[in-house]
This record gives C-alpha cells, structure tokens and sequence, in this order.
C-alpha cells in the first residue's frame, strides 16, 4: 500500500520531535558534583548499582579473581578516605585490585572503582594512587557513565528519526557508528573534569594535591618508553587507551592544585613503597611468563619457544607472537566435553565447517597431537594457516594457530616446526628455577646514580630508562644517599 504525506501528517512528525525533545528536557538533572545539566535518563541513579554489578560479575570472568589480602586492604582503606568528601551519597563504592601487569585504572556505575597491579608498580607514593583512586571517584559523581550511555543511544534515536524522514536509513546506521565509538571513550572534558574532581576530593581527604599531575607525567613517560621499547610510536593498550594523556591535562591539574591548601598534606612515600615490596612485576605464576623468546607456565607445567625475531605477548585468553616477517602465532586452549583424538578434535571441533588442505596425527614429545593446513587471508592477504591441536588431557588441547607469509624462507618454516616441537612438560626443576618478577626496594648509596641501580635491574632492554621512569625520574636525576627506590628483580 503506497502512503501518501499530507500537511498534517508532516506535522505529526514535527510535533514527535518537539514531543521528543520535550522529553530530553524533562530528563535532564543537576549534577551536584559539578553543577552541570546532564541528560542521563537511559541510566537513572536507581539503576546504576545493577548495571555495575552485572559489568563486575563480566569483568571477573574477565580478569579471574580480583586480589584480595594486605594490598586489596589498603587500596580498599585508601578509597574509603577519599569517598566521604564526595558529593554523591547516593553511591556505595567498593574497590578492587586487578592481578594484571597493565597500567590501567577504570570505573564502572555503581562505584566500582579498579585499579590494576601494574598501575600500582608504577605510582610512587600513596598520594598517587589516591589521586588515580579520587579520578575515577570522579567519573562515577559527575555520572559520566551514565551520560556516555543516554547521550550515545540518543544519537541514535535522533539519527533514526532523521533518517525516516529524510528516507535515507543508510544514513542512520552511519549515524549509528559515530554513536557507538562515542560511548566506547570519555570525552576530553569528561576527562578534565575527572581531573578537577581527583584533585578535589583527593585534597579534602588531606593527600597532596600536586601528586596528580606527578603521576601524570610518569604516565606520559611510561608511555613513550612503551614506544621505544615495543619499537614503535605508540604503546600497546594501556591506561591511555581511555585516559588519553596531553600536555594540557598536566597544566590543568598542576594549576588546579594551586587552588587547596592543605595543612601537612599526606605524600606517605616511603609507606607507600614499603606496601608494594615484593608485588609482582609483569606477568605472575598463573598467567605465564614470557622469557626472551619462550614462554613457561609453571603453575600448569609446560613451555615452548618461538622464533628469534619474534614479539611475545601474554594476556588471560592467549599468548601471541609476531615475528618480523609478518608470521603471526596464537597459542591458546580448547576442551570438549568428551575425550576425542586431536585430529578429531581438528576436524569435528575446531574447524568442522572448513575444508582442510592438509591433516595428519602426529607425536610431539610423547603427547598425542595433529596438525592440518590450508590457505586463509590476514589483512587481505593470502597466508598458510597451519594448526597444531597437542592433547594435554582427556578433552583438553593446548593449540597453536599460525599464519604465515606466502615469501617466507624454507629455513623460517624449519624455525616453526621447531616450534611446535619445542611444547614440553617441564621439570621440577625448571617449575621451580623460574619465578615471577617483583618490586624490589633499594636504599641508595652515597655515590649511587641512576646507572649504577640501572645494574640491578632485572630487564633485558633499557635498565636505566626503565628504572628512572619506575621511579617518577628523569635518567639524570641525582639520588639521594640512603632513600628508597624501587628496581625490577626475580
């Protein structure tokens, strides 16, 4: 049935859109902790404490369980110092220490606030991490959260509304987008404004205001030592990746400090460090460690190398490598509820939809194993996919995945089959030779400089940048005689 528009039905929709925005109006609030006029219908105050408790319960699935004991205690004990100078009373806030080596720190609705072990290797004192714990207090009173999710969806819903007039619903789902990738990341004044909350709140509850612009410029640093450590500009995901850093944020809070005076402000560094002794560094027993080009899972028993040239890194789902040619290698596990051969496993399991160029059973180091091949597409280009299935246990695979190059040499193809044969159960030795990476503190000497603590740093590149940036210095910062600092040791 063909629909004709007349003036009144042209109306109709004029007047859902006034009706709509009426509705915006009516929906928007007065945040008390920064006086603006927020739109955060989508997400009422009532309903944040659940949104938060489900986004908790996927972040644990995430991340695995949360630290608990002396560390979890005293982020907890920080947070708790920090909250009643808050405006939102509204919120019952709990805190958390995630047992991951990436700089990060974030917060979810309802007052879940986290922080990770790496950012707490990094900060140097308690003031810091206050000032990093009353940040992410500040996205959660200034409804930040909440904000991002009303006015994301309302792009949409505008964008909708738009494109059914205009007849265009591509232009909709462009809009859609936009929408999308908006509410992925805080804007900068949403940004800013978390910074002048920290600020606030960290100096009513007596710490240094200063400590967060200090921290902020270990940030930066950390951040380009990333760069030239991973060789390249940009670091790999970090706490940037949603608080991106500029030099105006730096600015900002170093003025905003200015503004509080605080009697005998709490900077508690040496307490501080003393807390983090022995904290582990980088990757922990049941994560894995990477070591030059092998990997050792010394709570599970295994180890493997990858080819020289190669870049390995550990997260909770995978370990991946990628070599300088372009090979990329993913090892992972995969389990069936029933105890199947590997190459049915490969089959029937893991690829059941795919036409295999190649499979065979195969031995690697006495364990039942298969492997199979065929040609896949990377980024648009053809490369072998080669598949390795290793049967650690009735319905358990440990599985390496490996696409790689059409003009790779015969002698680099050598280098991975190498690879594969490289699996083995390690021994009681070996379980117990390899150990996790910890802070360690040192009290300098009179005569110590950054290069000569540079020496005890267990770290296979840069020891001098890694431990002046470790400690918020720069590599030509004079030491002081008998003060602690922190350096890299197994």
């Amino acid at each position: 049935m063909a629909i004709q528009w007349t003036k009144s039905r042209v109306f109709s929709k004029k007047s859902f859109l006034g009706l709509m925005a009426l509705g915006l109006v009516a929906a928007c609030s007065t945040n008390p902790a920064t006086g603006d006029r927020q739109f955060t219908a989508l997400l009422p105050a009532e309903r944040e404490e659940a949104v938060g408790a489900e986004e908790h319960k996927k972040l644990e699935q995430a991340f695995g369980k949360f630290m608990s004991g002396p560390i979890a205690e005293y982020v907890e004990g920080i947070g708790e110092r920090i909250t009643p100078h808050t405006e939102r009373k509204d919120v019952e806030y709990k805190f958390f220490v995630i047992d991951d080596p990436m700089i990060n720190a974030f917060a979810v609705p309802g007052g879940y606030i986290y922080v990770s072990r790496g950012l707490m290797a990094l900060a140097s004192s308690e003031a810091e991490l206050a000032a990093v714990i009353a940040h992410e207090i500040g996205h959660v009173t200034a409804r930040h959260s909440a904000e991002r999710v009303s006015q994301g969806f309302l792009v949409g819903l505008g964008a909708a509304a738009i494109g059914a007039v205009a007849g265009d619903p591509g232009f909709s789902r462009a809009a859609g987008l936009g929408s999308e990738l908006y509410i992925k990341s805080y804007s900068r004044s949403q940004e800013h404004e978390a910074d002048s909350l920290g600020v606030r709140y960290s100096a009513r509850a007596g710490y240094d205001p200063n400590a967060m612009a200090k921290f902020l410029k270990t940030l930066d640093a950390q951040t380009k030592l990333d760069g030239r450590l991973e060789g390249r500009k940009q670091s790999s995901f970090n706490y940037f990746s949603t608080h991106p850093i500029t030099s105006e944020r730096v600015t900002r809070t170093t003025a905003q400090a200015k503004e509080f005076s605080v009697e005998k402000p709490a900077t508690n560094r040496h307490g501080y460090l003393k807390k983090i002794n022995g904290l582990t560094y980088g990757d922990s027993a049941d994560q894995g460690f990477v070591r030059g080009n092998t990997f050792y899972h010394t709570d599970i028993g295994f180890k493997f190398t990858v080819p020289q040239g190669s870049k390995m890194v550990n997260s909770p789902k995978a370990v991946t490598a990628k070599h300088s040619n372009g090979t990329i290698i993913i090892f992972d596990m995969g389990k069936t509820k029933d105890a199947i051969a590997p190459l049915s496993y490969i089959k029937d399991v893991w690829l059941r939809e795919k036409s295999l160029g190649s499979a065979e059973a195969i031995k690697i180091n006495g364990m039942n194993a298969a492997t199979a091949a065929f040609t896949g597409t990377v980024q648009g280009k053809s490369v072998t996919i080669r598949l390795v299935a290793i049967e650690w246990a009735p319905g358990q695979f440990f599985r390496f995945q490996m696409a790689i190059p059409k003009n790779v040499s015969s002698s680099f193809m050598d280098e991975l089959k190498k690879t594969t044969y490289s699996f083995k159960k390690l021994t009681a030795s070996e379980k117990n030779s390899i150990r996790p990476k910890r802070i360690k503190l040192v009290a300098a000497k009179s005569g110590d400089t950054v290069a000569t603590m540079a020496k005890r740093m267990d770290v296979d590149e840069l020891p001098a940048d890694q431990f002046a940036v470790l400690n918020g210095i720069n590599v030509n910062t004079p030491l002081v005689a008998g003060r602690l600092y922190k350096v890299i040791s197994d």
